[in-house]
C-alpha cells in the first residue's frame, strides 16, 4: 500500500509539472518561421565550422596518392592510419610532441596556483601597499616593450635555449588574477570569518575554502593557459634557435609548412625530370605530414574542451561580474 501511495503521489507531482510547464501560446506561422530559420543558420554555421577539421582527418586517413591529387573532398578513400604510425616513429615529432605536453601541464599548473593565490592575496585589505602592487600588475597589460627588448632581457636572464623559458614568463598572467581576484570577491565574507574565528590562518582559509569555491574560473583560466601554450610556436622560434630538442610541436609543424614552399622553389625549368620527380615526391610527402601534425596538435584540445566547458562557460560569466 505504501508503495501504490508513493507511486500516486509521484504520478500526480509530474502532472502539476506538466500542467505548471505547459506552453501557454499557440505558435504562430511568423514562429515557425523564425524557428526553422533560426535552427538552419546554426546548423549550417556548425558545419562550417567542423567542416576543416573533418577535411583535416580525412586526408590524414586517405591514401596518401590520392590526397596529393586533391581528390579526397568529403569522404575518406584507401583508407590506412599509416601516417600517423609513421608520425609516431620520427624521432623529431615524439621529441617536440613531448615538449608540447610538457610546457602545457607545467605552465599551466603553475600559472593557476600563482593566478589563485596572487588573486585571493590582492583581495585581503591586509595586505602591505595592496592597491600600488594591484595597478602595477594592472599596467603591464597595457605596456609591452617589443620583441627585440624582450629577447635581450631573456638572454640576460639565461631563458634562451632554455626549456623554463617556456614555463617562467607565463606564471603571472594579469589578466586571470583579475579574474580569479573579481571571483573571489563575489563569495559571502562570512565564510571567512567564520573560519578566522575558529582560528584558521590565511593559507588553511586559502586551502580549504577558496580554492575549492574557485573552480569555476580556475578551469576558465587553465582553459586560457593551456590554449595558449599549447598553439604558442614564437618563443620556441625567437628562444630556441640553438636547442632543436625544445622545439615546440606547433614549431615543427611551422617548419614543415615552409618546406612546400622551399621545395617548389627549386622546381626551376632546366632541372632535370628525376630531380623534378624527387622534389615533386618530397614536397607531396611534406604536404600529407603538414595534414597529420595538424590533425595531432588539435586533438588534444578537442578532448579537453568539451570536459571543462561547463566550467568555463560560469567561470567566465561571474568572474566579469564585477571590475
Amino acid at each position: 500500500m505504501a508503495k501504490t501511495a508513493q507511486e500516486k503521489l509521484e504520478a500526480k507531482a509530474e502532472k502539476l509539472y506538466n500542467k505548471t510547464h505547459k506552453r501557454k501560446y499557440k505558435l504562430t506561422p511568423g514562429d515557425i518561421i523564425f524557428d526553422i530559420v533560426n535552427y538552419t543558420f546554426f546548423i549550417v554555421f556548425t558545419l562550417c565550422c567542423l567542416f576543416p577539421f573533418y577535411y583535416l582527418f580525412i586526408n590524414t586517413i586517405s591514401a596518401n596518392d590520392l590526397v596529393s591529387r586533391g581528390m579526397i573532398n568529403f569522404v575518406p578513400r584507401g583508407i590506412n592510419i599509416d601516417n600517423y604510425v609513421n608520425l609516431i616513429k620520427a624521432n623529431e615529432i615524439g621529441q617536440a610532441f613531448l615538449v608540447s605536453i610538457s610546457r602545457t601541464l607545467l605552465g599551466t599548473a603553475l600559472m593557476v596556483a600563482a593566478s589563485a593565490f596572487i588573486g585571493y592575496v590582492v583581495t585581503k585589505e591586509q595586505m602591505w601597499h595592496r592597491k600600488f602592487w594591484y595597478r602595477f600588475l594592472i599596467i603591464t597589460m597595457y605596456f609591452n616593450a617589443g620583441t627585440i627588448p624582450w629577447y635581450l632581457n631573456m638572454s640576460m636572464l639565461g631563458l634562451t635555449n632554455n626549456f623554463m623559458a617556456y614555463i617562467i614568463p607565463g606564471i603571472v598572467a594579469p589578466y586571470n588574477i583579475i579574474l580569479v581576484k573579481t571571483y573571489i570577491e563575489s563569495i559571502p565574507g562570512e565564510l571567512e570569518e567564520s573560519a578566522f574565528m575558529d582560528g584558521a590562518g590565511y593559507m588553511t582559509i586559502f586551502r580549504k575554502i577558496i580554492w575549492p569555491l574557485c573552480k569555476p574560473i580556475l578551469a576558465t583560466i587553465a582553459i586560457f593557459g593551456a590554449v595558449g601554450h599549447w598553439n604558442s610556436f614564437t618563443d620556441s622560434l625567437i628562444l630556441m634557435q640553438n636547442a632543436p630538442q625544445f622545439y615546440t610541436l606547433q614549431h615543427r609543424l611551422y617548419l614543415y609548412l615552409n618546406t612546400t614552399t622551399n621545395l617548389a622553389a627549386l622546381m626551376s625549368p632546366g632541372a632535370s625530370t628525376a630531380a623534378l620527380e624527387s622534389v615533386m615526391q618530397s614536397a607531396l610527402n611534406a604536404k600529407v605530414i603538414k595534414y597529420t601534425i595538424s590533425m595531432v596538435s588539435i586533438i588534444p584540445i578537442l578532448m579537453v574542451y568539451p570536459f571543462m566547458q561547463r566550467y568555463f562557460e560560469k567561470g567566465i560569466m561571474l568572474g566579469a561580474v564585477k571590475g
